[in-house]
């Protein structure tokens, strides 16, 4: 028999491509090609070969089974390779005893070139790998048999009569990643149009920074002009801010709380894709596996994808020991010439099976029922709806102060902030975890700019200026808190350093931004991204107005009657009560168990906003798309939750308590 026989004869584990269908993505796998829940022949027939030739131990073969029911990701002898449950040269002369497929020898020379024909991502996600011309035939390895019978009419088409061969995944993956990686990378960079992307951004020359150096030298000299052009400048955007503030919590409270969801009645349920960016997360991968394993959906239709940096050998290794489940995979993200997370989650892209994309970080602990409530908000919502944003709170509040100021302040943004500017109608800047988009959307804008350190909240305006919206998904995913001063920091100095990036890559053409968006969101976009960026820069010249309160000079006494400083203390304390409402707003939403008493120090807190204000704009002139790791892993606990609640309501007696004193 041929082994074109032979192929013929097993029965593939999905439908191969047929008359009619539609045309495919390049670089996405077929929706309809899943694998059954149950054993596939080919499968069947090489674990009772393996079994009666006592190549595999019973007790083996149950445990390689279990996984392949767990998940799409991993065929029969995928696992026992990985596993180690028995020999490769074993496994490959029983494969080719049944099936006729030599092994493939891929440490002989092959033709790179034969790659571009199917695409690199396209090879890496399918796990093809062609070879060489031999005469009229092209020789091709995969990891089984059935890669063949799926692509048959593709590998038809592009290469004529292939012969096929057999390789490990893993040996596959690296030959490919050696031979197209940095056109891989490159692809990852460069995903977004050049119009809306950052990186044409340059850092300054040593001739500018001189410019720079003069510039606050003049500054210093004229310090009463400089301080009264700062000072207005500071107090409009602080007013400007507020106001937004207080639209947002007025929205806010008129929303009418979301209905719950009605089951939503699907023929089939979507295969949803998570991606994981780590990078030197080696003491927090087992971690992550057990989190993401209390997730509640068919694991069948669940695809996690933890990409992982080529040069991260220690987190590899970590996941290696981490016995990750057949639902979970990894995928390494060739060398480039970034290192951000944007780009390896466009390098990622390329490799789901769902047409559902999520982002997690590797610290997450979502709620268990949180995949099932974004397909039902996806079936239930209109197609313009392409993004879904999960709130965020931390499992370790009381840690430290800084824990605790951290935690109210993302109170106040995914309560109180996010679903106000959602009612408003304005664009929202996205958060970069627990975000769920529909991949058709996600790939025609392009998907992440890489260069952009804040790629979330450059996404979100994307999204709003194509026309498609961003809304809040009432569900809560736990992260770590960071708490100590010094990477609180480094992380807010490049949240800042990407709003610096995403505001001047928008307003590069105002005109069209404005058409865009239209008046509210261009207003909106103003206040949420410049105006942040000037109160983090020109806060020290608001507190100097403390000197007038304790009697000490300041560079506008005199020129300030006692009207204007009245008037100017009423402005701040109104500011602070707005403040102080959405803070109480959003403690209250949470439910979380700290004291509203703390939220007078978030003065304190956002001091230290300031200095990362100040370091963000020396990295924007020196090194704009470095990357500011931050640590994880070092509060080891998270909680459970179930599906019967969204979010935690633990403190509810305190603002009772407080309500009953007040009275």
């Amino acid at each position: 028999m041929s082994i074109a026989q032979r192929l013929s004869t097993l029965r593939p584990a999905t439908v191969a491509y047929g008359a009619g269908q539609r045309v495919l993505h390049p670089f996405r796998p077929n929706p309809a090609l899943k694998p059954p829940t149950a054993l596939i022949e080919s499968d069947r027939r090489l674990a009772a070969t393996l079994l009666r030739d006592g190549l595999v131990s019973p007790h083996g073969l149950i445990e390689a089974l279990a996984y392949i029911k767990d998940g799409p990701a991993h065929r029969l002898m995928t696992v026992l390779l990985d596993r180690k449950l028995v020999g490769e040269e074993q496994l490959f002369a029983t494969l080719h005893r049944q099936t006729g497929i030599e092994r493939a020898d891929l440490s002989a020379p092959f033709d790179p070139s034969l790659i571009d024909h199917l695409g690199a991502s396209f090879c890496l996600a399918e796990g093809l790998l062609p070879l060489r011309r031999m005469g009229l035939d092209t020789l091709v390895a995969a990891p089984s048999p059935e890669i063949f019978l799926r692509h048959k009419h593709k590998l038809a088409e592009v290469f004529g009569q292939v012969l096929p061969s057999l390789a490990p995944a893993s040996l596959i993956e690296a030959r490919i990643l050696a031979a197209r990686g940095p056109a891989l990378a490159q692809a990852a960079e460069t995903t977004v149009a050049l119009d809306m992307s950052c990186r044409t951004y340059r850092k300054a020359s040593p001739a500018t920074l001189r410019l720079f150096g003069l510039a606050g030298v003049v500054a210093a000299v004229a310090i009463k002009p400089l301080f009264w052009i700062l000072t207005i400048c500071a107090v409009l955007t602080l007013a400007l801010s507020t106001g937004l503030k207080l639209a947002a919590l007025i929205a806010s409270l008129r929303a009418q709380a979301p209905m719950p969801a009605k089951p939503a009645h699907l023929a089939r349920l979507p295969t949803v894709s998570i991606l994981v960016a780590l990078y030197r997360e080696s003491d927090i991968a087992a971690r992550l596996v057990k989190r993401l394993g209390r997730l509640d959906y068919p694991r069948a239709l669940l695809d996690v994808v933890l990409v992982v940096e080529e040069d991260d050998s220690q987190t590899r290794q970590s996941l290696s020991r981490a016995d990750l489940p057949g639902w979970m995979r990894v995928v390494i993200n060739p060398a480039g010439r970034v290192k951000t997370k944007p780009r390896a989650l466009n390098h990622a892209l390329t490799q789901c099976k769902g047409s559902i994309v999520g982002v997690y970080d590797a610290e997450d602990a979502p709620a268990s029922d949180q995949i099932r409530q974004v397909v039902r908000s996806f079936a239930q919502s209109g197609p313009k709806v392409a993004c879904l944003q999960g709130a965020l709170d931390f499992y370790n509040p009381t840690k430290t102060w800084l824990a605790r100021c951290f935690t109210l302040e993302y109170a106040a943004w995914f309560r109180v902030i996010l679903p106000g500017l959602q009612y408003l109608g304005m664009p929202l800047p996205l958060g970069g975890t627990t975000l769920f988009f529909r991949r058709e959307v996600l790939e025609k804008l392009g998907a992440w700019d890489a260069y952009n350190v804040t790629e979330d909240a450059d996404l979100g305006i994307r999204l709003a200026r194509h026309g498609y919206r961003a809304e809040i998904l009432p569900s809560t995913t736990m992260e770590e808190a960071t708490c100590h001063a010094q990477p609180w920091v480094n992380q807010r100095s490049r949240w800042i350093k990407g709003y610096m990036m995403t505001y001047l890559t928008h307003m590069r053409d105002p005109v069209r931004l404005y058409g865009d968006l239209g008046l509210r969101g261009f207003m909106g976009f103003q206040i949420l991204f410049l105006g942040s960026i000037s109160q983090a820069l020109l806060a020290p010249v608001l507190w100097s107005f403390w000197a007038f309160c304790l009697g000490l000079g300041h560079p506008l006494s005199g020129a300030l009657g006692s009207q204007a400083l009245t008037a100017l203390t009423l402005f701040f304390i109104g500011c602070e009560a707005v403040n102080l409402a959405v803070g109480l707003l959003g403690l209250k939403r949470s439910g979380q168990d700290i004291s509203p008493l703390w939220l007078v120090s978030l003065t304190a807190y956002f001091s230290l906003q300031s200095l990362a204000a100040y370091k963000a704009t020396y990295e924007m002139l020196v090194k704009p798309f470095y990357w500011d790791k931050t640590p994880h892993g070092a509060f080891h606990q998270a909680p459970i939750f179930s599906a019967a609640s969204t979010l935690p309501h633990r403190r509810a007696g305190v603002f009772h308590r407080l309500s009953r004193c007040a009275s």
